[in-house]
């Protein structure tokens, strides 16, 4: 067997993208109706990222709420514990409560951890923090799960 010629998918793309321009302006150009496009890929990433995004936003106030509140987690038990619902959680929400039906082609494990990845750390630090905060004044209180434990 020969060798494997490598191929530019970054370059496929773009040529097919040039070659349906110009097919949608030689529709236009020769007076067809305009026919509406669905959602573009694009626009279905887009989609699915910006949900993506707010699901972080909402995971990481919670999980950071959950965590100290429910369990008490402190220092390092509460960095493991953000790390946990930072890297597996979007994959669940994706593939199983979402049900995104990716691409071989397209599919990227970046587009599924990176959108979000700073809304999500700010809010598990301040929700975090300010629930700390809060129970650091409660003498005697350290998480509801003590509460039942004791």
């Amino acid at each position: 067997m020969g060798k494997r010629r490598k191929v530019d998918i970054r370059k496929r793309r773009q040529k097919l993208i040039k070659e349906k321009e110009k097919e949608y302006k030689k529709k236009n150009a020769t007076g067809e109706k305009a026919v509406k496009t669905p959602a573009t890929d694009l626009d279905l990433r887009l989609e699915k990222e910006t949900k993506l995004y707010w699901i972080r936003a909402i995971t990481g106030a919670s999980s950071a709420i959950i965590g100290r509140l429910i369990f008490g987690l402190i220092g390092w038990f509460l960095f493991l514990w953000m790390l946990i619902w930072w890297f597996l959680f979007p994959f669940i929400v994706s593939f199983f409560i979402l049900k995104y039906e990716y691409d071989k082609e397209e599919w990227n494990w970046k587009r599924i951890i990176l959108p979000g990845i700073g809304i999500f750390f700010f809010m598990f630090m301040i929700c975090g923090v300010f629930t700390h905060t809060i129970l650091f004044f409660i003498q005697d209180f350290s998480s509801i799960l003590e509460l039942f434990i004791y």
